[in-house]
């Protein structure tokens, strides 16, 4: 097998299983939409929600999958805001739901902000 077919090949499979993990999220949905009352599960927001995979190396479950807005998926993956706008992190840090309150550590762990370490260490 040439190189460049065994490259098509692997990536027909990643895609395929890309494509399986998709399903398996979407069939979530509902419930998660049900869970969160359609409201963003980090700051409330009720724009654009879709799921977010806080967990890839695991099987999609109801723990590992949240609903966040557009803004929040950007800052789960990332992005920075002005720390004035991530307060609602003091809250989402308590959340029971493990992908909520994990993201939400994990943002809070980025800000630089005094009111952010004393959240952080009330844990």
């Amino acid at each position: 097998m040439s190189v460049q077919a065994w490259q098509h090949r692997s990536m027909a499979k990643g895609k395929a299983k890309h494509e399986a993990r998709l399903q398996e999220i979407s069939l979530l949905g509902k419930d998660l939409a049900r869970r969160a009352k359609q409201r963003c599960e980090l700051c409330g927001g009720k724009g654009d929600l879709r799921p977010y995979d806080a967990d890839p190396n695991q099987a999609p479950t109801m723990s590992s999958i949240a609903l966040f807005c557009a803004d929040c998926r950007a800052r789960a993956e990332g992005r920075d805001d002005p720390e004035a706008e991530l307060r609602f992190l003091e809250g989402a840090i308590w959340s029971d739901i493990p992908a909520v309150g994990e993201t939400a550590r994990a943002m809070l762990g980025r800000v630089d902000a005094g009111w952010a370490r004393a959240a952080l260490e009330m844990l």
